[in-house]
């Protein structure tokens, strides 16, 4: 058996679950127990679990059968040791002090965190702490910086693209405009590989503050020449440029968002239906479909990806390299240290080849 620097590994899941989390744990533990000998601790609830110390060792049988699942065999949470009621010194908040002594009393030598944003900005700020950790990206909204994809975002496309393929029928058989909500707060990833993919008239994205007039014309001219359906697909943070501008001057004041202090606020499918309506008098219907693109089985891409996420951060583990993340770059597996990619967020960005081969063919972007 080769020698590893590292002898024992906590892992923990956190943030929002989607498919291949468990496709990585399952690659992790099979390389970590069965090439190197390491010990496998399992947190129980992301960060949550470090706090009140809920773990167990995992064995070879934990990690059978689970490539194919969805969800996470350890359990989620969306706890931010770090969040605004902790000390902002990293040296005497009292949840991250409560993990950094359970990280000594386990005798870990790395935490292996599987997450998004939040899971990775909370990992940088733990290894600030002395803690060793080692990042895997998983998001569906495939908004993490330094890799060109995480793994669930995949199986997401394929799940939103599927729902609109299914709403063109609805559509076309009731001559209405079909608005189609996928998520998305800060990036347009999914909405824009859906809708291109789906065959979406009008895509909106966050990137790109969207005219309700931009689009009325558009969906206007689609029935000026006998086209009886139009599909929407929006990225839920899509704002038309009067609410962008809203949002950031509140910013600049320190104000909160108006939407996002208003727990029942419309969502932007049923934003953006409502102003259709009022700009065209056209019948429109809105789809959400919220959590049904974090759930079921990984695509065989995401799974794939997944694995060699898992194997590739394990090698780091047995060369004792920490405070990296996994990422894949360029047609590579590869790593960044993990400060690259804390607190920062991937955005489509307006010249993306994509956008333009969407333009080509049609498709309304809302701001021309």
């Amino acid at each position: 058996m080769p020698k590893s620097v590292t002898k024992v590994i906590g892992i923990l899941t956190a943030g929002g679950d989607c498919p291949g989390l468990n496709a990585a744990i399952r690659g992790i533990g099979k390389a970590a127990l069965g090439k190197y000998g390491m010990q496998v601790v399992g947190i129980s609830s992301g960060y949550e679990g470090l706090i009140s110390n809920q773990t167990r060792l995992l064995t070879d049988h934990d990690f059978s059968g689970i490539l194919t699942t969805g969800g996470t065999i350890l359990g989620s949470s969306r706890e931010k040791p770090f969040a605004k009621g902790e000390s902002e010194d990293v040296s005497t908040g009292e949840k991250p002090a409560i993990i950094h002594d359970n990280y000594r009393k386990l005798g870990l030598d790395c935490l292996v965190t599987l997450g998004g944003n939040g899971t990775q900005t909370t990992a940088f700020r733990l290894s600030q702490l002395g803690m060793n950790v080692l990042g895997l990206p998983k998001t569906i909204d495939n908004d993490l910086e330094e890799t060109d994809v995480s793994f669930g975002f995949h199986s997401a496309v394929d799940i939103a693209t599927e729902a609109i393929d299914r709403l063109h029928t609805t559509a076309a058989s009731h001559n209405r405009i079909m608005v189609v909500e996928v998520m998305g707060h800060k990036a347009g990833w999914l909405a824009l590989f859906s809708g291109v993919a789906g065959g979406g008239d009008v895509i909106l994205i966050p990137e790109i503050p969207y005219k309700p007039s931009v689009i009325a014309r558009h969906l206007m001219n689609r029935a000026r020449l006998g086209k009886r359906f139009s599909i929407v697909v929006v990225a839920e943070g899509a704002l038309s440029t009067k609410d962008a501008e809203e949002k950031e001057r509140n910013k600049k004041k320190g104000r909160k968002d108006k939407n996002k202090s208003k727990p029942h606020a419309p969502s932007s499918g049923y934003r953006l239906a409502a102003e259709i309506e009022e700009h065209t008098g056209l019948e429109t219907r809105v789809t959400v479909l919220g959590y049904l693109q974090r759930g079921g089985i990984p695509s065989p891409y995401d799974r794939l990806m997944a694995t060699r996420f898992g194997t590739e951060a394990v090698r780091l583990l047995a060369q004792g390299k920490y405070n990296r993340m996994v990422v894949f770059k360029n047609g590579e597996v590869t790593n960044v240290p993990i400060e690259k990619v804390a607190g920062r967020t991937k955005h489509v960005p307006p010249d993306y080849e994509l956008i333009e081969c969407a333009r080509l063919v049609g498709t309304c972007f809302g701001d021309e």
